[in-house]
């Protein structure tokens, strides 16, 4: 965001079209949860570029409305009635994606799912089934550690090593088969994969007998990936060639689809 002067009115001056005192207040919310969801006055105006007095006004308000609430040591942390916005933008999420989905059930015959990055954690949102009968594991609301997932890969193949060893030292890395990766340099390694090929591979890692293909959907307003699903037979290395083009080429279109959206 540009600096601003103090005395700049931030109440309602559109900026570029839009309402500056919300463009402002939402930028500081964005900010906030890029620093872990807890933050001082002085590092939001450090990042933003924004005097004290206006940053602090904002606050006042967003507090006043339960979407920040300040802390006994008077920094500001991220409020609960955000929780509600974001359980419902994440089941819209995975409305608009099932199309996606849906498409890719048709080219490749398996299991289509999207997942995303919540915390620590992977949230399955959407999910379409094969017309195969055998039962993935996944299924939408399902929440598990991201060191077993092609998805979990996928989203933290984008995330620096340093900021990976700290997921994982805080979620522990049980084993889920015995081909789950249990260490972290084991996983840093994957994701080393993941950058190089442009996919991720889950092979047995969270079921027995499953393989899973995932990439990351580019520019998504929050880190998300989308997977195909099937057994172990059916999505061979071969297979892998076919399925991984047309898992990158849908995973576009969502973005430029999730884009077009917020416009």
């Amino acid at each position: 965001m540009p600096t601003s002067s103090a005395s700049t009115t931030d109440s309602a001056r559109p900026s570029a079209g839009g309402v500056q005192s919300l463009e402002r207040a939402f930028d500081l919310l964005e900010r906030m949860a890029d620093a872990g969801g807890e933050v001082g006055l002085s590092e939001l105006s450090a990042s933003s570029g924004l005097p004290l007095p206006t940053i602090h006004r904002l606050m006042r308000t967003l507090v006043a409305c339960g979407y920040v609430r300040q802390q006994p040591n008077r920094r500001y942390a991220l409020g609960p009635r955000l929780i509600r916005l974001g359980e419902s933008a994440s089941r819209l999420l995975g409305t608009w994606a099932r199309p996606y989905l849906a498409r890719l059930v048709d080219e490749t015959g398996e299991t289509a799912n999207m997942a995303l990055l919540d915390g620590d954690e992977i949230v399955y949102v959407a999910q379409v089934p094969s017309k195969h009968s055998m039962r993935m594991f996944t299924e939408v609301g399902r929440r598990v550690l991201p060191h077993s997932t092609g998805v979990g890969k996928a989203l933290l193949a984008g995330f620096p090593d340093e900021e990976v060893r700290s997921l994982l030292s805080r979620t522990g890395m049980p084993a889920a088969t015995e081909k789950t990766i249990t260490t972290a340099d084991g996983f840093l390694a994957a994701l080393d994969d993941v950058r190089r090929l442009g996919y991720a591979v889950d092979d047995n890692e969270q079921e027995l007998g499953v393989r899973c293909l995932a990439v990351s959907v580019p520019d998504s307003p929050t880190a998300a990936a989308i997977s195909i699903s099937g057994p172990a037979g059916r999505v061979t290395e071969a297979a892998t060639d076919r399925i991984v083009p047309v898992l990158q080429q849908v995973a576009a279109e969502l973005s430029e689809a999730l884009a077009s959206s917020g416009s």
